[in-house]
């Protein structure tokens, strides 16, 4: 996406947001639309590298509960043996 485009669909989707919030008269200039754009991807690439970072945490989280299923003492059938 270009720039304009970027610019263009932030106006429209934060007019509303304006409007409710009482802040029509805000200005913001494009230093501000590129940091907010800033914060943004700041925001999704940390939470990337932190679920990166504790994923074996994560998944020993999970296979905590099967490994303790695993566990539990399994009743012996008696078979019949020759």
């Amino acid at each position: 996406m270009s720039f304009a485009v970027l610019s263009a669909l932030f106006s429209i989707l934060m007019s509303p947001l304006g409007s409710i919030l009482g802040v029509e008269k805000a200005y913001l200039d494009p230093g501000s639309g590129s940091y907010l754009l800033q914060l943004l991807i700041a925001g999704l690439l940390g939470s990337l590298f932190v679920i990166r970072a504790s994923w074996s945490r994560i998944v020993g989280f999970f296979n905590r509960d099967a490994k303790e299923d695993d566990t539990l003492p399994v009743e012996e059938t008696e078979t019949d043996e020759e």
